[in-house]
């Protein structure tokens, strides 16, 4: 029989069990960091009817989605985890209670051509607080927080979280006569970190806005100084327009209460550049970088929407969230060395049988188990050797060999692998553990 080719998609992320084991690291310290801020999971499914998930999509979203047919079903697999949101709490409104903080991890699906560092199938790690008609704004000031703690237990400190308001920019296209084309400015202005200034005004230019107008955005979002001087700059122009006025006070009272929260001035700054180009957003918005990785791009993103399931409800359902996308973050540190996937086993302990008793090894494992520590037994017939360099080559901490006489004598040596040291004592749990510890 002719044998199939084994390969896996292009765009899709296959691990070795040591890069496996750290990615599950860092998706937990996720997790754990948004549980302790009080957020609640939620997992919804992969595959959605078709209609659900592309009631806002269009133009290059709807082009990546995946869809198809099965019987009478028209599907689509999630494109990302907002949407699936909006249709939970519409659909949940009223089992559930508000301000709604959920997260979620998992899974999303984009048809997108396959680069280097970019997946068609990704992990996302997102949390959302959804009002019931208001959310005070002291709830976007919370997610820089979160931010800073998520980075912080992964290992890195010298980040910076960039902070705006959608509503500023607004407001100043407003004053320059370019409403009708603010979409498409915040679009062009939210690529200045990757093609520059001078590609940014290439492209104000075939938008025809112009010179004049050119000029006054790029001094605009050019400010410079500490995030104190900026607001202050920003309230000097003299800007007469009532949603430029809201945003910067919104952006002050954000920036305000982000101190309250703890995070450290020179992990956060007002940056007018950031623009987050997506339609949704409609106030704060937040992108962060690790200062010496900037080929890394933003590494988490998020902000302020309005109105979150309008294509599925009536009620206004406010809400601010932030998304990590944990495939492409892993991968990029990986790439560049800055994580080790140097972990190759989970087990604690390895035990190794050499009898045909095995009744005693198995009740030990169970009962070192019942202590919360991982623990292996090689159950494979293999020379005593052999089941050493299996213990060696995983980098297994402790190894105990179990025969016959340890049996009778209810004691076992426990072996240090790294040291080559060895203990002897009582054939207990209680008493491996702190042999361990």
């Amino acid at each position: 029989m002719p044998k199939i080719e084994p390969r896996t998609l292009s765009g899709f992320m296959e691990l070795l069990p040591n890069e496996q084991i750290l990615f599950n690291q860092m998706k937990e310290k996720i997790q754990k960091t948004y549980e302790r801020f009080g957020f609640l999971p939620l997992d919804t499914p992969i595959i959605e009817s078709a209609e659900v998930l592309l009631a806002k999509a269009g133009g290059e979203t709807e082009k990546q989605i995946y869809r198809f047919q099965k019987g009478d079903n028209d599907l689509a697999l999630r494109f990302d985890l907002t949407v699936p949101l909006a249709k939970y709490v519409a659909k949940n409104y009223g089992s559930l209670s508000f301000p709604f903080r959920r997260y979620q991890i998992g899974k999303v699906y984009r048809g997108e051509r396959a680069q280097k560092g970019r997946y068609r199938e990704f992990y996302q790690c997102d949390i959302d607080i959804i009002g019931d008609g208001e959310l005070d704004l002291i709830n976007d000031a919370e997610m820089p927080s979160i931010i800073y703690s998520i980075f912080k237990e992964l290992g890195f400190d010298d980040f910076t979280i960039k902070i705006n308001n959608r509503k500023i920019l607004n407001g100043l296209f407003e004053g320059v006569n370019q409403k009708d084309n603010s979409t498409e400015i915040l679009r062009i202005i939210d690529k200045i970190e990757k093609i520059g200034k001078e590609s940014v005004i290439e492209e104000l230019r075939k938008l025809s806005v112009e010179e004049d107008q050119i000029k006054f955005i790029m001094n605009f979002i050019e400010i410079d100084g500490t995030s104190d001087e900026k607001l202050e700059k920003l309230e000097s122009l003299g800007i007469n327009n009532e949603t430029y006025k809201n945003g910067v006070e919104e952006l002050k009272s954000v920036i305000k209460n982000v101190r309250l929260f703890g995070v450290p001035e020179e992990n956060f700054k007002v940056d007018l550049t950031i623009a987050r180009g997506l339609d949704y957003y409609t106030g704060t918005v937040y992108e962060t970088f690790l200062n010496n990785y900037r080929e890394l791009g933003s590494v988490c993103s998020g902000g302020r929407y309005e109105n979150l399931a309008e294509y599925y409800t009536d009620k206004s359902l406010p809400g601010v969230g932030i998304s990590i996308g944990l495939t492409r973050l892993f991968y990029k540190l990986n790439e560049l060395n800055i994580i080790k996937a140097d972990k190759k086993s989970i087990s604690d302990i390895l035990i190794i049988p050499i009898t045909e008793n095995l009744e005693e090894p198995i009740k030990l494992a169970t009962e070192i188990r019942s202590l919360g520590i991982n623990t292996e037994i090689y159950l494979n017939d293999k020379k005593l050797k052999a089941k050493f360099k299996y213990a060696d080559k995983l980098e297994i901490p402790y190894v105990i060999v179990i025969g016959d006489d340890e049996i009778k004598n209810h004691k076992i040596k426990l072996k240090d692998m790294k040291t080559g040291e060895e203990k002897e004592i009582n054939m207990d749990a209680k008493e491996i553990k702190i042999a361990i510890s």
